[in-house]
C-alpha cells in the first residue's frame, strides 16, 4: 500500500474512533479507594484523540516540550497530562509533590514505564540501570555500579586517571589560548570528560583517535531522533524503514567497537597496573556478574555494550554541560571568579608564588573539602543551569496510585520538571541570578540537601530510590575541574562578545551559542 494512503487511512480511523469516544473521560481507581468505589480523575490536559494522542504533536516537537508545559501548568495546575500515541505522559512541576512521590512514597513510584518495542533493542530488553523495572535486576546492576566502581574506596583508584585527563585538558586549553584569541570551550570539556569515562569504563589509556571513534559512535546514536517511532511503531518502522535501518547500523557499529575492548579485559582482570592500563575498570565488574533470577547466567555481549554505553552517557554530557554553564557564569561574573581563585590560593598557594611546589602542581582532590565557596559555585551552577530539565520518567510500581488528587495509572510515564523547581521563586530569592553566596552559611540554600531527602528545592540528580548513582563522582569531577581551570587561567569575555545564556535542548540542555572565552594564564 502507498505510504501516504496508509497514513491517511490511519488518521481517518483514529478520528472516527475519536468521534465516538472523545467525550468520555477516563478515570482510575487507586489502591484502597477502589474498594470504596471512589474514582479519581486523570490529570488534566489538552484534548486527545485515540491512537494518535494529542494532535498538537502535528505542529510541535517532543524535543521542545517545555514551553508547552509551562502554558499547560499555568492553565491546569501543577500536574498535567499529555498523550503521545497511546502513551500517557504526566508532568509534575511542584517540588512538594515531587518530594511526596519520590521520597515520602519512594517505593510507590520507583518503577519505569514500559519501554516502547523499539527502545527494548537499545536497552538489551531493559538490562541496564536506567530502564530496568524496580526489582531484583535493577538492584543487582545498581549495587554493582555503586559498590564496585563509584564507592569512595574505588573512586580513589581512578585519581591518576583524573590527573592525566586534567593535564591533557589544560595543555589543550593553553595551546588554544596562545595569541590571545577566543577559545571554544565545550569541545575541549566534552572530550576530556569522555576520555576520563572511557578510561574508567574500559581500563585503558586509548589514543585520541580511538577515543574520538568511540565518542562518535556513542553520540551519533544518542542524538539520533527516534521520536517518530513513539507513534504506532508497528507502522512507523515500515513507513520510515531507511531511518530505522540507519539506527540499527549505528547500534551495530557501537557493538563492533565496544566488544573488542570488553574482550581485552576478559583475561586480564586483576592484572597489575601498567603504563597503558589500570588495574580496575567498570567492565571488570560486568565480566564477573551473574543474574541469579535468570538461571545464574553471565551477561551477554549485547547487555555489556548497553551497560558500558549507559556508563559513558551518564557521566559525559551531563558533566561537560554543567562545566560549560559554570565557566560561562564565571566569565559573566568576574567578582565570583576572583573570590573563588582567592579561596583556591589560600588552600593551595598561588601559582608563580614563592612556593615552587605550589607553582606547578594541581589542586589535589583532598584539598577540595576545604573550599566551601567552590562547592557553592558548583551547586549554584547546578541550580541555575540544571544539565537535564527532567529526571528520567518514573512509574507506579505495583498498582494505580494517587498524586495531588489525580490518578497515576500504573503504565503512565511520570515526569518531574527539575529545571523549573530549581528556579522556583517561592524557594529562592532572585532565582535567575547567579549567587553562590546563597549556599554559604546564612544563605537560603545553606542547608539544601541535593539528594532531596528532607525537602526538594533543587534536584539536579533526581531524588529518592532512583537518584543518580553517580552523584558523588559528578560532584567530585565538577569541583576538581572547575578548581584547576580557575587556578590555571583568568577567564574573561571576548572583546565585543557577551556571554549568551540562551538554552538549547539536546541530550542535555546546552548553551545555544557555545561559550567562547579569552583565557589568560595566571602565570607565565
Amino acid at each position: 500500500m502507498d505510504p501516504g494512503l496508509l497514513v491517511a487511512l490511519t488518521l481517518f480511523l483514529a478520528l472516527l474512533v475519536g468521534f465516538f469516544f472523545l467525550r468520555r473521560r477516563s478515570s482510575y481507581s487507586c489502591g484502597d479507594a477502589a474498594k470504596q468505589k471512589r474514582k479519581l480523575p486523570l490529570p488534566p490536559g489538552p484534548v486527545a484523540v485515540p491512537v494518535l494522542g494529542n494532535l498538537l504533536w502535528l505542529r510541535r516537537s517532543l524535543r521542545d516540550v517545555e514551553p508547552l508545559l509551562r502554558e499547560l501548568h499555568a492553565r491546569y495546575g501543577p500536574v498535567v497530562s499529555l498523550r503521545v500515541g497511546s502513551r500517557l505522559l504526566i508532568f509534575v512541576s511542584d517540588r512538594d509533590l515531587a518530594h511526596r512521590a519520590l521520597v515520602a512514597r519512594g517505593a510507590a513510584f520507583a518503577d519505569r514505564p514500559a519501554p516502547l518495542p523499539t527502545a527494548r533493542i537499545f536497552s538489551a530488553d531493559g538490562h541496564n540501570i536506567t530502564s530496568a523495572p524496580y526489582g531484583p535486576l535493577w538492584r543487582l546492576l545498581r549495587r554493582n555500579l555503586v559498590a564496585e566502581t563509584l564507592h569512595p574506596s574505588r573512586l580513589v583508584l581512578f585519581a591518576p586517571a583524573r590527573s592525566w585527563v586534567l593535564r591533557l585538558l589544560l595543555s589543550k586549553l593553553r595551546a588554544d589560548a596562545e595569541g590571545g584569541g577566543s577559545v571554544a570551550v565545550m569541545g575541549r570539556l566534552q572530550f576530556a570528560m569522555f576520555a576520563l569515562l572511557v578510561l574508567m569504563c574500559f581500563g585503558a589509556k586509548l589514543d585520541e583517535e580511538a577515543v574520538e571513534e568511540i565518542g562518535d559512535a556513542q553520540r551519533s546514536l544518542l542524538l539520533y531522533d527516534l521520536n517518530i517511532f513513539a507513534f504506532a511503531p508497528w507502522i512507523t518502522k515500515r513507513l520510515f524503514r531507511k531511518r530505522w535501518e540507519t539506527a540499527m547500523e549505528m547500534r551495530g557499529r557501537q557493538k563492533r567497537i565496544y566488544v573488542p575492548l570488553i574482550e581485552a579485559r576478559r583475561g586480564g582482570r586483576g592484572a597489575p597496573e601498567s603504563e597503558g592500563s589500570f588495574a580496575h575498570a567498570y567492565v571488570d565488574t560486568l565480566l564477573g556478574l551473574t543474574l541469579p533470577d535468570e538461571g545464574g547466567r553471565a551477561l551477554t555481549d549485547d547487555e555489556m555494550v548497553v551497560l558500558c554505553s549507559e556508563f559513558l552517557n551518564a557521566g559525559t554530557d551531563t558533566t561537560s554541560t554543567a562545566l560549560e554553564w559554570i565557566m560561562a557564569e564565571l566569565v559573566r561574573n568576574p567578582r565570583v571568579q576572583d573570590r573563588l581563585r582567592a579561596e583556591i590560593e589560600q588552600v593551595v598557594g598561588a601559582r608563580g608564588g614563592d612556593d615552587g611546589a605550589a607553582h606547578e602542581r594541581e589542586v589535589r582532590e583532598e584539598e577540595l573539602q576545604r573550599m566551601p565557596y567552590l562547592k557553592a559555585v558548583v551547586l549554584e551552577g547546578l541550580r541555575r543551569h540544571s544539565p537535564a530539565h527532567f529526571v528520567l520518567p518514573h512509574a507506579a510500581a505495583e498498582e494505580d496510585a494517587e498524586l495531588g488528587g489525580y490518578a497515576i495509572p500504573k503504565h503512565a510515564s511520570l515526569n518531574f520538571m527539575v529545571g523549573e523547581m530549581g528556579l522556583d521563586g517561592a524557594a529562592w530569592e532572585a532565582p535567575m541570578e547567579f549567587r553562590p553566596e546563597r549556599f554559604l552559611e546564612g544563605g537560603e540554600g545553606a542547608d539544601v540537601d541535593v539528594t532531596g531527602s528532607r525537602e526538594i528545592k533543587m534536584m539536579p540528580f533526581g531524588a529518592g530510590r532512583r537518584i543518580c548513582a553517580g552523584i558523588n563522582v559528578a560532584m567530585l569531577h565538577l569541583e576538581y575541574f572547575v578548581a584547576n581551570m580557575v587556578r590555571e587561567f583568568q577567564w574573561t569575555k571576548v572583546d565585543g562578545d557577551d556571554v549568551d545564556l540562551t538554552e538549547k535542548s539536546q541530550f542535555t540542555v546546552v548553551m545555544k551559542h557555545p561559550l567562547r572565552a579569552r583565557l589568560v594564564p595566571t602565570t607565565n
